[in-house]
């Protein structure tokens, strides 16, 4: 009889448990493994032979331990040995065999540690023996089936899809909202409950459909509410009649299955669609990245309105991480390692992880509230391991860490009824975990504990009412990303009511800035409250800094306790987003640690690199070179150091019927040839950087005459004065009277110099340069008339692209450079004659550089992958000049630079306060030489 995966499972789990102290001996393998192929009936003889000769590809011989002919082969190693040589070894037998019988699986092994290696895949498996009944499955081809590594996320998405394919077929046939919402929502748990021991035997849901509906589908609904009564109904209450496919099923509680649906109505598809999900494997199925679903059967607009982004487990944990996790995790280590009130200890530490209580303000489908309870419950069991072996223990007693610790807000009530039941399903699994460690059979059914999910508008809700402060530990999650523009109505109401009360203005906040607010708000009423949100990396960057960030600092006494600068966030989910964020972990400033962590990513979809500092900025950076650490830099109107003027170029305000490319301009002038003269290049930041032509007709120094002569010409005019005087904008009404002048009119009559107001975060410079006339530059361009090499030197160094990089703003992920906030803040060096005739021959050296390649646009020459050599030995030239202006001791990073230059702008606004701090640290030191 062939076996089921749960007796493998239980053999699995035995062998683990009888051989889990023994060691390598050679006597022992040939034991080991026939055991070991007893798990699944199959007798080792029957398949493989131990000790096999095999001829090396040296001519030398080799003996393999254990060898299945085209299927396996096994290098047994000595627990002191690396397993990574031995599979070195085991790959020379492989090429040593005949192809026939070259086995597509190694397994390198020393008892305790297994490594599994497919061949073809290059997958590769690792695990200790204890867990080898979690990896079981992986040795399916011993039973003659195809094994797949496939990835819990890979699964979870494979499920989530297969549910998103049943949702679009019931809503199709009419079948929606509410309804539709509650019906997959309770699917999901018998799915889940099906694979996972929740349902006993496996299988039954699917048999009921399978088994007791008709292949029509026409009773499908109907069998299903019927079920869901039954699930909702104890074993006592239920009728004597019923049938025993239905009584099989157990009693569920939790309210997940109170009251009745609208019976769906199937077709034949949607009953198939339904069996499909039935019959996927759900106990490989992650409840941690189960949002998913609700991505699935949601269209793009639908989640840039919701501004939702769907989280993978990996960015999750960047979040509670740093927030609480690691620092358990450190105190569970420090408890174990003791020697003395070892188990007391354990249990306070128990009971401590019992009183803890998390809640996420905008918790969609509950992923950070899964996670979460995941770690948490896996600390218990570590705990109560630590504290009890592998004995038989009462885990219904000793476990008290429960799912309602947990607290979510949701706008949408499908996605807060996943939440619910995304819990359940991970405490089933928690369960499970517990049952495997100290072989136990424990369950929570009927569910009676459940999150604490609200349906509602977090910016609506009084937080206080769900949780109260004094009884919150943390706050967590990642609020919705809806930008200025897409904001609706109701939205933009409720965020300048919130914002307005600080007298603050809500033009260019975030959304998410809200959260920020509402948690400072709420940690009032417990200052020992922690708090960690996803948020948008503009936030800790451009104007939005000046506009929160007193309000968190100063209003709330807030401090920043960890932070990741910006990183790529994406999605478990297929065409999943892509976004820019940061994390942002605050405390109040009377339970603030001494030390704070900050994450950086040399990429940004890479890994961070961890630094510690006493305290950080709101721009996410060390707050050592400035005395007051909530400072953040204000618009400026003119420079504060009286650098020349830098203002937008020309906005025609025209509807377009200005401006000509290159094909254009060649019909306008077959049809207007006079009108030449008129017809100027007309830059922006794109046509700069690419060497892309545009023209625009200039006729404000025309004579009326001039201007009769010319029909296509005055038609475009009386077009513009049409557009304009017809407009609903008030400026437009305002030119309509003048229709041959711009808006904003910048036609210098000298060589100017130019920067794109927007460039790509992939350049190591933004390209700028000089613009000879007749050129105008349209107001896509920044330009500085009269410039020189020395402020073209320093504005194009590391130090100003630092300073950019920073202080500026960011459009999408490209920098945005603002003469308000970028150029009239920046701080410039102090120079002398000297040192600054070198920077200009060090600038000239750039442009001779740029030169040097006339065929090549801006976009080439500054493309990190195409850059030449020459051009960018110039830069590093002038950006060691630069920077010798500042301080003598070079900058290792661009953080370096920034947090200098930072101490150079408090300076600036400061003065007096920079003076008192470093009078302060004077009379510290001296006070320290005195003791």
């Amino acid at each position: 009889m062939r076996l089921g995966w749960d007796e493998i499972k239980r053999r699995a789990k035995a062998f683990s448990d009888e051989w889990k102290d023994a060691h390598y001996e050679r006597g022992q393998t040939q034991t080991f493994y026939n055991e070991f192929f007893e798990i699944f009936g199959i007798k080792r003889k029957q398949v493989a032979i131990y000790e096999q000769r095999v001829k090396l590809l040296n001519s030398r011989h080799g003996f393999i331990d254990l060898f299945w002919p085209g299927t396996l082969l096994v290098e047994q190693k000595s627990s002191n040995l690396d397993l990574g040589r031995a599979q070195g070894q085991a790959l020379d037998y492989v090429e040593g065999l005949h192809p026939t019988q070259q086995p597509r699986w190694v397994l390198t092994c020393d008892f305790q540690s297994w490594v599994l290696l497919d061949l073809e895949t290059r997958a590769e498996l690792k695990f200790r023996l204890g867990d080898l009944h979690k990896h079981i499955t992986a040795f399916d081809f011993m039973l003659g089936r195809k094994v797949s590594f496939e990835t819990q996320a890979g699964v979870t998405i494979k499920a989530a899809e297969l549910m998103g394919k049943l949702h679009d077929a019931l809503e199709a046939s009419g079948y929606s909202g509410h309804d539709l919402e509650q019906l997959l929502v309770r699917l999901l748990f018998c799915l889940f409950a099906d694979d996972t021991g929740i349902f006993q035997p496996k299988d039954i849901f699917l048999q009921l459909v399978e088994n007791d509906t008709k292949p029509d589908g026409s009773d499908t609904g109907r069998v299903l509410n019927d079920l869901f009564d039954v699930l909702d109904t104890p074993d006592n209450a239920r009728q004597t009649t019923l049938q025993a496919e239905l009584n099989a099923f157990p009693y569920v509680n939790g309210r997940l299955f109170a009251g009745r649906l609208r019976t769906p109505h199937f077709t034949q598809s949607m009953r198939e669609h339904l069996l499909d999900a039935a019959r996927h494997d759900w106990s490989g199925v992650s409840p941690a990245i189960f949002g998913s679903l609700f991505q699935s059967v949601m269209d793009a607009k639908e989640r840039r309105a919701k501004g939702a982004h769907y989280t993978t487990e990996a960015n999750i944990l960047k979040v509670i991480g740093p927030l609480f996790l690691d620092d358990l995790k450190a105190e569970l280590a420090t408890i174990r390692s003791r020697r003395t009130g070892r188990d007391k200890a354990l249990t306070e530490f128990q009971h401590k992880l019992s009183r803890l209580t998390f809640f996420d303000p905008a918790c969609g489908c509950g992923n950070f509230l899964v996670i979460a309870y995941r770690e948490i419950r896996r600390l218990e069991l570590e705990a109560l391991k630590a504290q009890y072996g592998d004995q038989q223990i009462d885990a219904a007693l000793l476990s008290r860490v429960t799912v309602d610790q947990f607290y979510g807000i949701e706008f949408e009530e499908f996605p807060a009824r996943i939440a619910e039941v995304a819990m359940w399903m991970m405490d089933h699994i928690a369960n499970n975990a517990i049952n495997e460690a100290f072989r136990l059979n424990y369950a929570r059914i009927p569910l009676k504990d459940s999150a604490h999910i609200l349906h509602g508008d977090a910016l609506e809700a009084d937080w206080s009412a769900l949780l109260p402060p004094e009884k919150c530990s943390y706050i967590m999650g990642n609020p919705p990303f809806v930008g200025f523009v897409w904001r609706t109505e109701t939205q933009q109401e409720q965020f300048t009511r919130l914002v307005s009360a600080y007298g603050a203005s809500s033009s260019r906040l975030d959304y998410v800035a809200a959260w920020f607010i509402k948690a400072g708000q709420y940690l009032q009423g417990n200052r020992h409250v922690r708090i960690a949100f996803v948020a948008t990396n503009s936030i800790c960057q451009g104007e939005q800094v000046a506009q929160l960030w007193p309000i968190l600092f100063d209003r709330h006494g807030l401090e920043i306790v960890f932070a990741h600068r910006t990183f790529s966030w994406g999605s478990e989910a297929r065409g999943k987003a892509q976004v820019h964020v940061v994390i942002v972990g605050l405390a109040h400033r009377d339970h603030e640690p001494t030390e704070k962590h900050l994450y950086s990513y040399p990429d940004i979809k890479g890994d961070p690199v961890e630094s510690r500092h006493g305290a950080l900025t709101a721009y996410l950076f060390d707050a050592k070179s400035v005395a007051n650490r909530h400072l953040v830099v204000n618009r400026a109107s003119q420079s504060l150091q009286g650098a020349p003027r830098i203002c937008v170029g020309t906005k025609p305000v025209d509807g377009g019927k200005y401006i000509f490319d290159a094909s254009e301009r060649v019909e306008f002038l077959a049809l207007e040839p006079s009108a030449a003269k008129v017809m100027r290049p007309f830059l922006g930041g794109y046509e700069f950087i690419n060497g892309e032509g545009r023209w625009i007709l200039h006729t404000a120094d025309l004579a009326p005459a001039e201007i009769r002569e010319m029909p296509h010409v005055k038609a475009r005019i009386a077009a513009v004065r049409h557009l304009r005087s017809t407009g609903t904008g008030k400026l437009a009404k305002q030119l309509a009277d003048n229709p041959t002048a711009y808006h904003v009119t910048v036609v210098p009559d000298a060589p100017f110099l130019v920067m794109p107001e927007v460039s790509s975060e992939r350049r190591e410079y933004v390209p700028i340069g000089w613009v000879t006339p007749p050129a105008i530059p349209s107001n896509k361009l920044l330009v500085m008339e009269g410039a020189g090499l020395w402020h073209f030197g320093v504005l194009t160094s590391r130090a100003h692209m630092s300073w950019l990089a920073h202080v500026g703003g960011r459009l999408k992920s490209d920098f945005s450079y603002s003469p308000g906030l970028v150029y009239n803040t920046f701080p410039w060096p102090d120079t002398t004659p000297a040192q600054r005739s070198k920077v200009e021959a060090l600038a000239q050296a750039v442009l001779d550089a740029r030169a040097a390649h006339p065929t090549s646009s801006l976009a080439d020459l500054y493309d990190p992958d195409t850059m030449p050599a020459d051009l960018r030995g110039a830069h590093a030239a002038l950006d060691r000049a630069v920077d010798r202006l500042y301080r003598p001791a070079p900058f290792a990073t661009d953080r370096d630079r920034v947090e200098h230059l930072f101490g150079r702008y408090e300076a600036l606004v400061n003065p007096l306060e920079r003076l008192g701090a470093a009078k302060n640290k004077r009379l510290a030191r001296k006070a320290e030489g005195g003791a």
